[in-house]
């Protein structure tokens, strides 16, 4: 008999962590029913979890070598056993999905089957040395102890030295080299590049001083750990989500290339080094941190779920970076970056949604998941992108005629140049997306475009000479 484990084995993840996420990606309140279910013991909470979520067993990511080794034994004859802590209802789930195993047994909801209790399980069960077992952890050692033979999965090189030393038949199954480019990966450093908004005042109001500098330097920095956090955290919420969309299947939680453990503690980690960071700004700077974090969480539970509130949600996080980058360096923002800011922002969450819902036309999923909107939504999501974008260069237009630029601009006509300019990206990046050719987040899609490039620099051109000539 084969006995197979599951988390971490047969599955690249944790279904305890799994059903967690999804439970409480589903409804908040169940955070206080799980922590109300933890005294009564790792049993009752799995089975706690497993009644609350709902984990589609099809979109799990599965460990292909675990797969074919059990194929391999199916057709040699033998018989095969899914034996694991996860509760019997996740477990028979996954049975029932893969359709490979002969025997299911998993905890009940007051016997955890782990450790020294699955041993004792199998050798009832098998006899002593009656089985192989399959396994990764630890956990499993007194389990491997009384086995014929001993097969670890992906398990680290200390775990494979005792398991050598407790029995004399022993493989080691290795599915992919251990490497630290899915936790990079999982900080999205890519979206840093928004976090470069905390520099718009400075730049605004040209105060190019040691001080302001060096403010606006930290609060990057705080800006992109605690942001960082938030992905990971929206990553966890979003696990079903993601696995069902061609490209966000393959990011690190979804695809099971980091542990979704470690994805609970770097986000709580990422937080708070982010916010202790803020104390060499300052405490109103800290007070801006937490509720930029509130409303990132509250999008992540529930806000972006809601039509039109959701993209003016991503537009209010956009504009909040602006707004602690002049809580860091105390200069106080103009009406007209406030009211710039607000529309061309607005803008790209409606062309971020746009993208979203064009390419869930193409796939033929008229209603994205974890989405307010439907795909017959598109033609208003496409005038609300052009029209904020169009009224957020109006604004700016605005502005080049204001007393406020005679003082800061040696030649303020050259900012007509950036109005154009601006008029043209927005124009073509609704064009892109309405093509299905933008990335799902037009900020990244701009930094990769060479023509959003070109734009980029006819901007900083025609600013620079506003300023110099």
């Amino acid at each position: 008999m084969l006995v197979v484990d599951l988390d971490g084995t047969l599955l690249r993840t944790d279904m305890l962590y799994e059903n967690f996420w999804s439970a409480f990606g589903s409804d908040w309140r169940c955070l206080f029913s799980t922590i109300s279910a933890l005294p009564r013991g790792r049993a009752h909470l799995k089975r706690h979890l497993a009644d609350a979520a709902t984990v589609d067993a099809r979109a799990l990511p599965y460990n292909n070598k675990v797969l074919a080794y059990i194929e391999e034994w199916r057709n040699a004859g033998g018989r095969v056993a899914l034996v694991t802590a996860s509760d019997q209802q996740v477990a028979q789930a996954i049975a029932d999905h893969l359709g490979i195993f002969d025997e299911v047994h998993g905890s009940d909801g007051t016997r955890n089957l782990k450790g020294a209790t699955k041993a004792a399980f199998l050798e009832e069960r098998f006899g002593q040395s009656g089985f192989f077992y399959m396994g990764d952890t630890a956990a499993d050692l007194p389990v491997w102890e009384c086995a014929e033979k001993a097969i670890t999965v992906d398990a680290p090189k200390k775990i494979r030295t005792k398991v050598e030393a407790l029995c004399d038949a022993v493989e080691h199954l290795q599915s992919e080299r251990e490497t630290i480019k899915p936790y990079i990966k999982a900080l999205r450093p890519h979206q840093w590049l928004k976090n470069l908004l905390v520099f718009v005042p400075m730049l605004a109001a040209h105060k190019f001083d040691g001080s302001a500098i060096a403010s606006s330097i930290t609060a990057f920095v705080c800006f992109s750990l605690i942001a960082s956090g938030v992905y990971i955290l929206n990553d966890l919420l979003d696990l079903s989500a993601d696995r069902a969309h061609p490209r966000k299947r393959n990011r690190p939680f979804a695809a099971g290339t980091v542990p979704i453990a470690h994805g609970t503690l770097m986000a709580g980690a990422l937080a708070g080094f982010g916010s202790f960071l803020t104390i060499f700004i300052g405490w109103e700077f800290l007070v801006v941190m937490i509720g930029y974090y509130l409303l990132t969480t509250a999008y992540s539970l529930y806000l972006k779920r809601l039509i039109v509130i959701d993209i003016c949600m991503l537009a209010a996080l956009y504009t909040i970076r602006i707004f602690a980058g002049s809580v860091a360096t105390s200069i106080e923002l103009s009406i007209w970056l406030l009211a710039f800011s607000v529309f061309f922002f607005l803008s790209l969450a409606a062309i971020k949604r746009q993208a979203e819902l064009i390419d869930s036309a193409e796939r033929g999923n008229l209603k994205p998941s974890g989405r307010g909107y439907h795909v017959d939504d598109l033609p208003i999501i496409s005038m609300i992108a052009i029209a904020a974008g169009y009224v957020s260069v109006l604004v700016m237009t605005l502005y080049v005629n204001s007393p406020a630029v005679i003082e800061l601009y040696a030649c303020p006509e050259a900012l007509w140049g950036v109005c154009a300019t601006l008029l043209y990206w927005i124009t073509r990046a609704v064009m892109i997306a309405h093509r299905g050719l933008m990335h799902d987040d037009p900020v990244v899609y701009a930094a990769k475009d060479s023509t959003s490039q070109i734009c980029a620099l006819i901007i900083l051109a025609f600013t620079l000479g506003s300023a110099l000539l």
